[in-house]
């Protein structure tokens, strides 16, 4: 079961935190075009890889039990994403982590990330992993802040973290 999105209204300045539904593939669709077009040099994978398909692609994401996604929406807007998918080993892994540039510096990404960390620990999962690209430091400063630790590996520019979840409530 997801964990609740955040209580109040988010038009005060403070993006309140939505988990995702297939109904919202409009606005997870926004926020991953953004991402890929404000950060590009933060992920993998590239605009033209998800800038087409229409709305059965976008749905199916979140059609899956073994996926989460958490919105941060502000005025209506999103201004940050996070994902947690079950990787085929069954580990959960923490994915597309973004916050829009005018919402950084508040605190958003951790809380994203607190959240995809509560559905991880709720699937029964003792850990959360990810990949991150390693000229990223911003993001590998903020995964290690956050407790996650470098693992040994990772594919291309990937380095793969890891984080225990047994604090996580």
């Amino acid at each position: 079961m997801p964990p609740p999105p955040d209580e109040g209204g988010g038009a005060g300045g403070v993006p309140v935190l939505r988990a995702v539904t297939p109904a919202d593939w409009v606005l997870w669709r926004r926020a991953r075009i953004a991402s890929l077009t404000v950060s590009p040099e933060a992920f993998a994978a590239r605009l033209a890889d998800w800038d087409r398909g229409g709305e059965e692609r976008w749905r199916a994401r979140f059609d899956d039990p073994a996926a989460y996604g958490v919105l941060a929406v502000l005025g209506g807007r999103p201004v940050g994403m996070a994902a947690g998918l079950l990787a085929p080993d069954a580990v959960p892994e923490l994915r597309s982590v973004w916050v829009a540039p005018e919402a950084r510096g508040h605190g958003l990404a951790a809380r994203l990330i607190a959240s995809v960390e509560t559905w991880a620990h709720g699937t029964g999962a003792g850990a959360l992993r990810l990949s991150v690209l390693a000229a990223n430091a911003p993001a590998v400063t903020l995964y290690e802040r956050l407790g996650y630790v470098m693992e040994s590996g990772g594919a291309g520019d990937e380095r793969v973290m890891t984080k225990r979840l047994g604090g996580v409530r």
